[in-house]
């Protein structure tokens, strides 16, 4: 007795909710297989119980490798979520000129939340090639301030 393409598709999605229970952010590959080996089964009902099995284990172990090689690369740690405490300070250069109420371009020596260089919003000009501290991450911004403005302040 062989799976038919609705077995595949149940077992895909039951894999697929059952990563909900699960924190390892794994299973879903394993469900994601199954799904596939359904939709390739109802275009092509003859394929045997050896080839259904053979297609969801390539598929499932195809989809793990691509997450940790292409998505989940790791040269660097992103800091997303997390406090952004360790983030204000830091030290970047311009790459792009900034002008108030138009975004500029800061670079960093290292990534900084996962990235080296980052789109930015000044108060006051800042020529490109200038040293810039971040004193705030304002969503998918930083807000900078030019390095030599802040050592007045006391910091």
């Amino acid at each position: 007795m062989g799976f038919e393409w609705w077995h595949w598709i149940v077992l895909g999605i039951a894999l697929v909710i059952a990563e909900l229970a699960v924190p390892a952010f794994f299973v879903i590959w394993f469900g994601l297989g199954a799904l596939l080996v359904g939709l390739v089964l109802a275009l092509a009902p003859a394929l045997g119980m050896t080839a259904q099995l053979a297609l969801w284990i390539l598929a499932s172990l195809a989809m793990v490798i691509l997450w940790f090689r292409v998505f989940k690369r790791s040269d660097y740690k992103t800091r997303i979520g997390q406090s952004d405490g360790g983030t204000i300070g830091e030290v970047g250069m311009m790459s792009k000129p900034g002008v108030p109420f138009e975004r500029g371009r800061v670079r960093f020596q290292k990534p900084l939340l996962g990235s080296d260089e980052w789109e930015c919003v000044v108060d006051e000009p800042v020529a490109a090639g200038e040293r810039v501290r971040v004193v705030a991450v304002e969503g998918s911004f930083l807000r900078v301030e030019k390095a030599n403005s802040l050592q007045g302040r006391g910091q």
